[in-house]
């Protein structure tokens, strides 16, 4: 009987050797299914969404700075931006993205006249513009070249946008603002 419970032992022993303990097994689970969730979590906020911080004035009253958006980097991928959308433009110059709203698309021809702007000689109507839309040295009127749009800040008297850049092209803009996150009190679309 002695001799069969030390065989039994040895065996459990070799046995033992033989399989990974089970918090080793656990542990490397738990790794596996981090280094997942933060591979995933990079490829979504570089690729699909991401959170944006407004840091100027130029989109005052309807952004003001701190405020946090929730951007859809997807859509223009398959559509193109459209009139009165907000969208995030990667500034290779200033080496920032900046917040404006489309004004101007592909063909269409931009004027300012007595502080307001006209699209193909139609006034445009502005709720969300605070000031008067001039020039600002720009040459108008202006046709907006294919696969740009014309983009204005929404705070017309400080706001460098396409009066001074020119117009953006598709390739540029990084996404659309969807709605604003921060502060809570102002959680919602904008």
């Amino acid at each position: 009987m002695r001799l069969v419970r030390r065989v039994d032992s040895l065996e459990n022993v070799t046995e033992s050797k033989r399989r990974p303990k089970k918090w080793t097994k656990e542990l490397r689970e738990w790794l596996t299914a981090i280094v997942v969730a933060v591979v995933l979590s990079l490829l979504i906020q570089n690729y699909a969404f991401a959170q944006v911080q407004v840091f100027n004035i130029s989109m005052q009253n309807t952004l003001v700075e701190g405020q946090r958006l929730f951007e859809d980097k997807l859509s223009y991928h398959l559509t193109v931006p459209k009139r009165g959308e907000i969208v995030i433009i990667n500034s290779k110059e200033e080496h920032r993205n900046l917040v404006k709203r489309v004004i101007g698309l592909p063909g269409e021809t931009i004027d300012f006249r007595d502080g307001s702007v006209y699209i193909n000689d139609v006034k445009l109507d502005e709720t969300y513009a605070k000031g008067q839309t001039f020039p600002n040295n720009f040459k108008t009127p202006y046709v907006v070249p294919e696969d740009h749009v014309f983009v204005l800040g929404d705070n017309r008297e400080h706001s460098e946008d396409s009066r001074v850049f020119g117009a953006v092209s598709y390739s540029d803009i990084d996404g659309r603002v969807l709605f604003r996150v921060w502060p809570l009190n102002k959680f919602g679309s904008i």
